[in-house]
Formats: structure tokens, sequence, C-alpha cells
């Protein structure tokens, strides 16, 4: 198996630079995992390849308006800060712009310097920085008010409206880039597909930005994974294992769904409540304990990502139904259309 297997070509205008009007219209390909078939539907027709008795698993966490943009002090050069992870008493690992200005000791003003200020402490190894903050009230408040929504570096286009870029579920904040296989459900849809008998659960996994972080060795089970929170409810265990018991099936919202759900199952897929960092990697030969069927989006050529649907759909089914994508001219990662593989 080499990286290079994953690969496909992708004309860059198919790569959704904004959403669409309504979340639920976008197109949904439906891929059966067994024999390969596809078929072309929207995203509102999801309730009809859906049973009583199944368990939907949605991600709740929100994403951190985490981008913040402020200049040194007292020099007044422009400064790119973005947070990564909270490491307490008001210190953030943080990502810098630009990494040669940003020093031990250099100190950072937000907006007029009244809400938000900063000090870097420590240079990390890779480059990334411990930034201490400074401020009055309550730090998340003041990120609605001075951050910015970090997208991803495949979309150029300002965002204009950034609850567009989280789920109508979000809850719990602390992701960098949002769960985005869930941004196609409206509160209706959930709604009509609750009342069909199917069970609606949620987990929390905050996404970190190493999600985009492209796989460089040309053997892919060399690749170092990436860490992320995760949790899951003693409720949500309880809805999964009865799924199971009954003859549900349990089906993910998104590969982050997934990975949290196949970090914490046992050996039989029985789940238990549990919390803490998974770094774990999926790709084709993996056995899944707990998930079977998936809602993603259309992922990147030669990522961590494709290489899970692939464990799921079969790397040569999931390389073809990409090429009917591109062919049928569907709209790709983020802000894009989805996939359910089932």
């Amino acid at each position: 198996m080499k990286t290079s297997d994953f690969y496909y070509d992708l004309p860059p205008e198919l790569i959704a630079q904004t959403p669409l009007e309504r979340r639920d219209s976008s197109r949904l390909m439906v891929l059966d995992k067994e024999t390969g078939e596809v078929q072309h539907r929207h995203f509102y027709d999801l309730p009809q390849y859906l049973c009583p008795g199944d368990c939907l698993v949605l991600n709740d966490s929100r994403v951190l308006p985490a981008r913040l943009l402020g200049r040194r002090d007292p020099s007044g050069g422009a400064v790119e800060v973005l947070l990564l992870v909270d490491r307490g008493e008001n210190c953030w690992e943080c990502l810098v712009r630009p990494g040669r200005k940003l020093h031990p000791g250099q100190k950072v003003v937000f907006g007029d310097g009244s809400l938000l200020t900063a000090q870097i402490k420590e240079e990390l190894p890779g480059g990334n920085r411990i930034v201490e903050f400074f401020y009055e009230g309550i730090f998340l408040e003041i990120l609605e008010q001075l951050g910015k929504m970090p997208l991803p570096p495949y979309i150029k286009a300002e965002l204009q409206d950034g609850e567009r870029y989280q789920t109508v579920y979000s809850k719990e904040v602390g992701s960098a880039a949002a769960p985005t296989a869930g941004l196609h459900f409206t509160k209706e849809l959930l709604a009509q597909i609750e009342a069909m008998g199917v069970k609606v659960c949620y987990v929390t996994l905050h996404v970190g930005l190493g999600t985009f972080r492209p796989v460089k060795e040309e053997d892919p089970t060399e690749h170092e994974m990436h860490s992320e929170f995760c949790m899951i409810s003693a409720q949500t265990a309880q809805t999964i294992n009865e799924t199971k018991k009954n003859g549900g099936r349990v089906i993910c919202v998104g590969t982050t769904s997934c990975r949290t759900l196949e970090s914490w199952a046992a050996e039989d897929g029985t789940m238990k409540e549990s919390a803490g960092w998974t770094d774990i990697y999926i790709y084709p030969g993996y056995r899944f304990k707990v998930l079977d069927c998936l809602v993603t989006n259309f992922h990147l050529p030669e990522s961590t990502l494709i290489m899970l649907v692939s464990a799921l759909a079969g790397r040569e089914q999931v390389l073809n139904a990409y090429a009917k994508a591109v062919e049928e001219r569907y709209r790709f990662f983020s802000f894009g259309d989805a996939m359910f593989i089932c």
C-alpha cells in the first residue's frame, strides 16, 4: 500500500468556496459498500436510507473563532495567531505568523488593546508557540468579538455568516475546524429522522488542524497521526449498545464521530462512557468494531480521511465513486456535497 494509491484528479473549480443557501439541498452520493453501486440523490433524501431502530451519531463540537489578527507591540507589525490547544492558566498552543518575528517575550495587541493582549512564552519543536493571553471577563466572549473562523486553506472566499461553518446542533466549543459532514443537517431534517424512530445521539471530538495535514510519507502507515480530544457520554454509550443489541445500524455522521466511537469501543463493539485523547489512524485493513454506515463529505487526495473511507468501502470502490463525483460535477470538501456509505 502506497500513499499514491489514494490519489485522484480534482479540477480546482470543484472545490466549494461557499455554502449553499439551504444546508440540506446539497447533493448526496449513496455508495453501497458491498457492491460499489452508486446512486445520485440530495441530502434531504437521506431519511429514505434510514430505518427505525438505527442510531445516528453526531459530533456536537463547536468551532472556536480561533483566528486572531493583531499587531506586535511596540513595532505595530501585523500578526496572525491561531489558537490550537488550551494549555490552561490563560496559555494556548498557537500557530503564529510571521514566525520569524514572534519570539519568547514578544508582546501582541489585538483590536485596540482594551479587550485582549498577549505575550509569546515559549517556542515549541515544530514551530508552534505557547502564548499567554491577558484580558478581563470571559475569554470565549472576547473571542466572539475579536476572533474569526479558521477556514481550511483551500477556501479562499470570505465567509459572510460564521454560523454556516457551524452545525445546527453544535454545542461544545473547542474545534479548530468544523465537523463538516454535519453541516448538511437542518433542525427540521433531524426532527423528521427522529420521528421515523431513528435514535439521534451525540459525541464530542474537538477537531484539530492536523486533520488537514497531508500524508508525506510514501508508506502511509509511517504517517504520524495527530491527537484530538473526544468524549462519549454514558447516555450515548447506552443508546449505541441498545442499537447493536436490537439489530439496528450505527451510522456515524463524519469521520470525527467514527474515530471517536472506534477509539473507545471494546473488541465486541460495546461502548461505555469515555473521554481522552485519540490518535486512532484508520486505513484499509482496519476492522470496524461498532460503525456500520457513514455520512461524510468528499476528502482530499492522499489524505488520512480518504484512507478511512477506503477502509470502510474498499479503495477501488471509493476511487471509482470519486471519479463519478468529478464527472457529475459534485462540489468537494468542507462546503461541498456529501456521501452516504451504507
